[in-house]
């Protein structure tokens, strides 16, 4: 699958409202695209110029289309969190019968690994039940850093997160109102486009969250080469919304987020951020720290674990989630 930057074509934008009635020859070209055409992120001058105007969301049964590419996830039975002892899907829970707060954690583009173990049980310590998720196994993927393969793409990322909430509100031990997403990086992205209520009516995969939490996703406009812009960042966020990202991130660059959110947040919009100083992307990956790599925008990227704000997101994560889907 190939990359480039470029604008995106003059005719081919469509917002929120407008994209309703997008003819069917608009839902071939996103089939066709995620098939294996591949797409463009926002890089140059002028494609940065053309993601300050206005969001660009898909119509819905182009979403519902691409999020189809891929058979859904079967979600495992609930086990105790001393049995997770590698990354993998798991559902795990603290002990006692609840009714509990529950997470759904979406990993990164490599799939699940240490760090979102270790969130795992971090949450479980705090009395939250979590589903860690895994898009990518499954479905024999070894990783979608470089674009979607085998029809996993955000719009299946997303339809996993909400399909993985509605597996949590069936057990009897969770609090069916209080089921919250958490991504990093691709699963971050994968979080910011489940706050949107366009995408998650256009899903049809349950009611979406009640709380929403995203550590450095990527915000730039995504430009496939036959189809449509795509805004990760929708304008039409409904529940609770923190963004954590850093200064020093080249991958996914906190500046592609910030003007956005601090747009929504004007217009009411309940989302929050917090900006950390010389901080690269993947701060809470220890197995990684010092790792380096050309990303799919050719930037050469470097990843260096903080221990200082890994502890520092960590408290920001869960009073955010304890005052928006925690105890009562």
């Amino acid at each position: 699958m190939s990359y480039s930057s470029g604008k995106p074509r003059s005719g081919a934008r469509h917002c929120l409202n407008a994209g309703m009635d997008a003819p069917a020859a608009m839902f071939r070209t996103v089939l066709t695209l995620l098939l294996g055409l591949g797409v463009a992120l926002a890089g140059d001058a002028a494609a940065q110029e053309g993601a300050r105007q206005a969001l660009s969301a898909w119509p819905a049964e182009a979403v519902l289309g691409a999020a189809s590419l891929a058979e859904d996830l079967k979600f495992p039975n609930a086990e105790t969190v001393d049995a997770l002892t590698s990354p993998r899907m798991a559902l795990v829970k603290p002990e006692g019968g609840g009714p509990f707060a529950a997470l759904v954690i979406m990993h990164q583009c490599s799939g699940p690994k240490q760090a979102v173990l270790s969130w795992a049980r971090k949450a479980v310590e705090r009395q939250y039940v979590v589903l860690l998720v895994d898009s990518l196994g499954p479905r024999g993927v070894d990783s979608v850093c470089y674009g979607p393969k085998a029809g996993v793409n955000f719009f299946r990322g997303v339809r996993d997160a909400l399909q993985a909430a509605e597996h949590l509100r069936r057990q009897p031990f969770v609090d069916r109102d209080r089921v919250a997403l958490v991504g990093f990086s691709w699963g971050a992205s994968v979080a910011v486009m489940a706050a949107s209520r366009h995408y998650v009516a256009a899903l049809q995969a349950g009611k979406g969250f009640a709380a929403i939490a995203s550590f450095y996703p990527l915000c730039s406009r995504v430009l496939p080469r036959n189809g449509p812009p795509l805004d990760v960042v929708n304008n039409d966020i409904a529940h609770p919304l923190l963004v954590l990202m850093g200064e020093a991130d080249t991958e996914t660059p906190a500046s592609d987020c910030i003007e956005k959110l601090q747009t929504l947040q004007k217009a009411g919009a309940p989302v929050d951020w917090h900006l950390y100083p010389g901080t690269t992307h993947c701060w809470d990956c220890a197995q990684l720290d010092g790792f380096s790599k050309t990303d799919v925008r050719g930037h050469y990227v470097e990843y260096h674990f903080r221990e200082d704000v890994t502890a520092d997101s960590e408290n920001r994560l869960f009073t955010f989630l304890n005052v928006t889907a925690g105890r009562r």
